[in-house]
C-alpha cells in the first residue's frame, strides 16, 4: 500500500481509493462499530443520505428504505455499485459549487444525513453543513462522527508505523465547535457522546471496554470516536437585508488595498467600505485615494486616524460608519474578505448578537501564526472564556461583527472599562459581555500574510494581555 500522506487533492485518485478500501478492511472492527451505532439511530422507513460514502459499506449496513451516497472518488463508486446495487451513488465533490443540484431538482428531502469521519478533511465545514440544509426538511437528523482530538498523537504514530491510512493534516474539532458549526448552518445540535475506547478487536476485552467502561465519566473522554446528532430547524426569523459597513484599519498595507476592494462581497442591501489609515511609511494613503477614484460605483471612504493602534482606528472608523451592521476586516487579508458573508449571515439570521472570528478550528498555513503566538492565543482564550462566561476560542482574531446600535451602546459604556486597549478586540469583547450580548464564533481559515510585515510584538503585547486579564477579572468576574 502507498506510504504517502494523502491530502484533499488526492481524494479522487485511484491510488487513494485502493488505500482507503485496503485500510477499511484492515480496520473492519472500527468501521463496523460506527456503522452499527448509526444503524441503531436510523428507522426502517427512512430515506438516508451519506456524504463521503466510499464504497457504500455503512449505507449497506443500515436497515432502511432508501439509500443515497455522495462520493468524490469515482473508483470507489465503481466498486460500490458492483457490491451494493440497491444504493444510489452520486459522483460529486460536496465542497464544489453544485454537488446537490440533481437532488434539489428532484426536491429530495432526507430523513437522515450521515457525515461520518469526514469533517476532519473538509476545507469549509460550515459551507458543507449549509448545503445539506437544502436537502433537509423540518426534523431531518444529521449524524456526525469524528475523531477525538486527544487521539491525534496516537493516530499520527499509527500512520508512521504503517498501521493506518496516512491522511495528512486534519481539522481537529472539539464537540462544542462542531455543535456551533451546526447551529450556524440551521441544525439544532442535541445529543452527543463517545464510542470505542479500544478501536481494535481484542476478544472479550474490547467488548467490556467499549460496551461498559466507555460510558464511565472519565474514560468516555478517552474514546477514539465522538458523535453528535442534530435536527434541522427552519428559521422562524425572517432574514432582513441590512446595510453593512466594512471597516479596514490599515498601516503599511499598500500592496493589499486593490485586492481588498475587489474581494469584499456585497453584503445586504448596501456595502460601505471605510479605510482608516494609520500614518503609514509607505504609499497606503495615496493608494486608497487612487482605488476610490477607480471604483466610483462603490461606497468607499477614507480617514486618517489621529491616534495610534488598531483600537483607535476602529473607534475612528465606527464613529463615521452608517451601516446597520459593522464588520472589521484586517488589511493583511490573513482572513479572506469572501468570509465576511459568514459574519453577516450569522447576524442577519439571528444566530448571535456579537460574531467573533476563530482561527483555531481549521489547520493554518505553515507561516500564518508562530507556534508561540498560537500557544499564547489558546491560553488567553481559556482565560477569557472563564472571565466572560462564554466560550471564546480566539481572542485576537481581527474579524468581528455586531449591529451598529450595539456598538454605540458599547461605546457609551466604554468609561466602565477605560480606554487603554490598543487592539480594539477586548474593548468590544468586554463591552459585549457587559451588555449580555450572545457571542457566537465563526471559524475561518487563517492564511499567511502575502504583503508587508506584522505590527504585533508578541512579548510586549503578551504583557498587555495579562494586564487586561487582571483588569477584566476585577471589572467583570469580581465586580460588586
Amino acid at each position: 500500500m502507498s506510504k504517502k500522506a494523502f491530502t484533499y487533492g488526492d481524494f479522487g485518485s485511484r491510488e487513494f481509493a485502493e488505500s482507503k478500501m485496503y485500510w477499511r478492511r484492515r480496520n473492519r472492527y472500527y468501521h463496523d462499530s460506527i456503522a452499527g451505532f448509526i444503524k441503531s439511530l436510523v428507522g426502517k422507513d427512512s430515506d438516508v443520505l451519506e456524504i463521503g460514502c466510499g464504497t457504500g459499506e455503512t449505507l449497506a449496513a443500515l436497515d432502511c428504505a432508501k439509500r443515497t451516497g455522495i462520493e468524490i472518488n469515482t473508483y470507489m463508486i465503481s466498486e460500490g455499485m458492483k457490491s451494493h446495487p440497491n444504493i444510489e451513488f452520486i459522483s460529486a465533490d460536496i465542497e464544489s459549487e453544485e454537488p446537490l443540484v440533481e437532488l434539489k431538482r428532484q426536491n429530495r428531502k432526507f430523513d437522515f444525513i450521515i457525515v461520518s469521519d469526514l469533517i476532519g478533511t473538509l476545507n469549509d465545514i460550515q459551507k458543507v453543513f449549509e448545503k445539506l440544509s437544502d436537502v433537509s426538511r423540518e426534523g431531518t437528523k444529521i449524524i456526525v462522527t469524528y475523531y477525538n482530538y486527544f487521539w491525534n498523537p496516537l493516530l499520527k504514530l499509527g500512520e508512521a508505523l504503517g498501521l493506518k491510512l496516512k491522511e495528512g493534516n486534519r481539522n481537529w474539532l472539539y464537540i462544542e465547535e462542531i455543535k456551533n458549526l451546526l447551529r450556524l448552518s440551521g441544525f439544532n445540535a442535541g445529543k452527543s457522546g463517545s464510542l470505542l475506547l479500544i478501536p481494535k478487536k481484542i476478544p472479550f476485552i474490547s467488548f467490556i471496554a467499549n460496551r461498559y467502561l466507555s460510558e464511565l465519566p472519565l474514560l468516555r473522554r478517552l474514546c477514539l470516536a465522538g458523535w453528535v446528532v442534530a435536527d434541522f430547524e427552519k428559521s422562524e426569523n425572517e432574514s432582513r437585508d441590512y446595510s453593512t459597513t466594512v471597516l479596514v484599519p490599515c498601516r503599511n498595507e499598500e500592496g493589499n488595498i486593490s485586492k481588498i476592494v475587489d474581494r469584499i462581497p456585497g453584503l445586504g442591501s448596501h456595502t460601505e467600505i471605510i479605510f482608516v489609515e494609520g500614518n503609514s511609511t509607505d504609499n497606503t494613503y495615496s493608494r486608497i485615494e487612487k482605488v476610490i477614484k477607480e471604483n466610483p460605483d462603490k461606497d468607499i471612504k477614507l480617514f486618517r486616524q489621529a491616534g495610534k493602534g488598531k483600537g483607535d482606528a476602529v473607534r475612528t472608523g465606527f464613529e463615521k460608519a452608517e451601516g446597520d451592521i459593522f464588520i472589521i476586516l484586517d488589511a493583511d487579508m490573513t482572513v479572506a474578505p469572501e468570509d465576511l458573508n459568514k459574519f453577516y449571515n450569522a447576524l442577519a439570521n439571528g444566530k448571535g448578537e456579537f460574531i467573533n472570528g476563530s482561527r483555531n478550528v481549521y489547520q493554518m498555513q505553515e507561516k500564518a501564526m508562530r507556534r508561540l503566538n498560537k500557544f499564547g492565543n489558546i491560553f488567553f482564550s481559556k482565560v477569557f472564556s472563564w472571565l466572560l462566561g462564554q466560550r471564546i476560542t480566539d481572542t485576537l482574531c481581527g474579524t468581528k461583527a455586531l449591529f451598529g446600535s450595539d456598538y454605540r451602546r458599547i461605546a457609551d459604556n466604554r468609561k466602565y472599562f477605560g480606554d487603554f486597549d490598543p487592539f480594539g478586540d477586548f474593548d468590544l469583547l468586554f463591552g459585549a459581555s457587559k451588555l449580555k450580548l450572545k457571542i457566537i464564533e465563526v471559524p475561518i481559515r487563517y492564511g499567511e500574510r502575502t504583503y508587508g510585515s506584522t505590527n504585533i510584538n508578541r512579548f510586549r503585547d503578551g504583557l498587555m494581555l495579562l494586564r487586561m486579564c487582571f483588569f477584566a477579572m476585577r471589572k467583570i468576574k469580581f465586580a460588586d
